[in-house]
């Protein structure tokens, strides 16, 4: 008996050394995945995946009364891992739209809690960010669900290097704000972003406040905190008027009270990764040759390999008169062989293809929080 103990001490010992040297092996792995994601702006936990590798994973073990075991090892030690991607992604920079307060800042607060947010006067800025390496990545709105696209981002989605990593969509509630003691019926004036204006056009209208645009709502807030007029107020987030000491004078004041922003991660990297996956989109802008029919052409093609257009619109090309490209949304594997024959086949009437990159919708959950 005491030589059975001895071996089987013998054999833990042994085998903890061999766990010790595959444990270091494993992070060194996690370390490169955490840089893959920094790269990318992707979420740290993803439950899916995970919750795939370990069904996956539990079937080496042969034993059934331990699989439920080496589950729960699996479970703690992808724990730990990601525990360590945090510690790594501490120094990861994100840039943004406006000052602390503005709906992009929220945005990237949910995405990257534990990162540093950089704010940038305006979309361009916020994008350059991104592409000199101040910044890993930039959150940029793509477009709102009443206002439609934000036209801006999309000319540099067409015009610059960046690639769409992931969206992620933010209901977003406009409040009136105003300096304390100041009351709706002292309003005449509103201050905020021309989108923000627009999605609460009929609440403006229905008071005949005039209207001033402003590069984004925080900024907004910010600047009837040091006017110090009573007359004037912003639409903005509530979290704008307890940053910047205002009241909030009537809250909710969207005309469409569903009111959701779908927000985009930008960065210099494709990502794809994950343009295999299940639930996987693309995005993809493109210019057709003029000729008749140019347009229907192209999007035969599209349909006739299998992928599924969610979105088009149309925008105007700054640098030539009356021309117009495209964006498109569709779901499928844009970099598999069905999405490189289409793009292939596509230059047949388009004059220029951009794709946009592949990308998953954000859903961050506590782990990300």
């Amino acid at each position: 008996m005491g030589d059975s103990l001895k071996d089987a001490r013998r054999i833990i010992d042994e085998t903890d050394r061999e766990i010790a040297r595959l444990f270091e092996k494993r992070m060194e792995a996690v370390k490169t995945v955490a840089e893959y994601k920094k790269a990318r702006g992707m979420l740290i936990f993803d439950p899916v995946r995970e919750g795939e590798k370990i069904r996956h994973d539990a079937e080496f073990i042969s034993d059934g009364a331990l699989k439920e075991y080496y589950k729960r090892f699996l479970s703690e030690t992808m724990k730990i891992s990601r525990e360590y991607q945090r510690r790594l992604l501490g120094g990861m920079n994100v840039a943004y739209s406006g000052i602390e307060g503005a709906f992009a800042c929220i945005a990237a607060d949910r995405l990257f809690p534990s990162a540093s947010k950089k704010p940038y006067p305006d979309f361009a800025g916020a994008y350059g960010a991104a592409v000199n390496g101040e910044c890993d990545v930039c959150v940029l709105p793509l477009e709102n669900s009443s206002a439609g696209e934000v036209g801006q981002v999309t000319d540099l989605l067409f015009s610059g290097p960046l690639f769409i990593n992931g969206t992620f969509e933010l209901a977003v509630t406009h409040d009136l704000i105003g300096l304390p003691g100041a009351t709706v019926g002292d309003i005449t004036t509103v201050v905020s972003h021309p989108q923000a204006l627009r999605q609460c056009g009929d609440y403006i209208r229905r008071h005949g406040f005039k209207e001033e645009a402003f590069e984004n709502t925080a900024l907004a807030a910010k600047y009837v905190a040091d006017k110090g007029d009573i007359h004037t107020a912003a639409i903005a987030s509530g979290r704008s008027a307890r940053l910047y000491g205002l009241k909030v004078l009537c809250d909710s004041v969207n005309t469409e009270q569903a009111n959701t922003t779908r927000f985009a991660v930008l960065s210099l990297n494709d990502n794809r990764e994950c343009s295999s996956r299940h639930g996987a989109h693309f995005a993809l802008m493109f210019t057709v040759k003029n000729e008749a029919g140019a347009l229907a052409r192209a999007l035969n093609i599209i349909g006739y390999h299998g992928f599924n257009l969610r979105t088009l619109r149309s925008r105007p090309v700054k640098e030539l008169l009356w021309q117009y490209c495209f964006y498109a949304e569709a779901e499928g594997d844009i970099y598999g062989a069905d999405g490189m024959n289409m793009i292939e086949e596509m230059g047949v009437c388009c004059d220029r293809i951009k794709v946009l990159g592949s990308f998953e919708r954000l859903i961050p959950g506590k782990e990300d929080m």
